[in-house]
């Protein structure tokens, strides 16, 4: 079967930087399991996927407007301290949850002072992202994972 909006979708990868670190893998833990054409991956990655069937191997370079964009300016944001609850000290490189318009979000603490620095950018938002995937499996999405727009099962969504 080849790969298409409304199926189900079976892949092991590994996600590096530039520089060939690693940054992400499903080596050693289960494939990534999706339903393509929801938007469930980055869309380069989903457009180069389209197409392909199991058994599949392929590198892929994703530029940044295609991943997770690039950094904008307008995401970091200097908030006051004492909107912060919680017992744990605000450190430096930590991450927070915070609710936004838009629902939550979360946010990199780059500067504590009197006031708190916080980026919102992805963390590989202006990033060129290198894949090594494997395509091993492909089959057609059932009618309740279209209704639903995710995967049931194993390596989906348990209702």
């Amino acid at each position: 079967m080849i790969i298409a909006n409304e199926s189900v979708v079976t892949i092991n990868y590994t996600l590096k930087n530039d520089t060939g670190e690693i940054l992400d893998t499903s080596e050693g833990r289960e494939p990534l399991v999706y339903l393509h054409g929801v938007n469930a991956l980055i869309p380069g990655l989903e457009n180069e996927l389209a197409g392909k069937t199991t058994g599949t191997e392929l590198k892929v370079v994703i530029t940044p407007e295609n991943a997770y964009g690039t950094r904008r300016d307008e995401l970091v944001r200097v908030v006051a301290k004492e909107g912060f609850q919680g017992e744990e000290e605000l450190e430096v490189g930590m991450r927070v949850q915070l609710d936004t318009e838009h629902g939550p979000a979360i946010a990199l603490v780059t500067k504590v002072e009197e006031e708190v620095t916080l980026d919102l950018n992805h963390p590989l938002a202006d990033m060129t992202l290198h894949f090594d995937v494997e395509i091993t499996e492909v089959r057609a999405a059932t009618k309740e994972e279209i209704e639903h727009g995710h995967v049931h099962g194993e390596g989906g969504h348990q209702h």
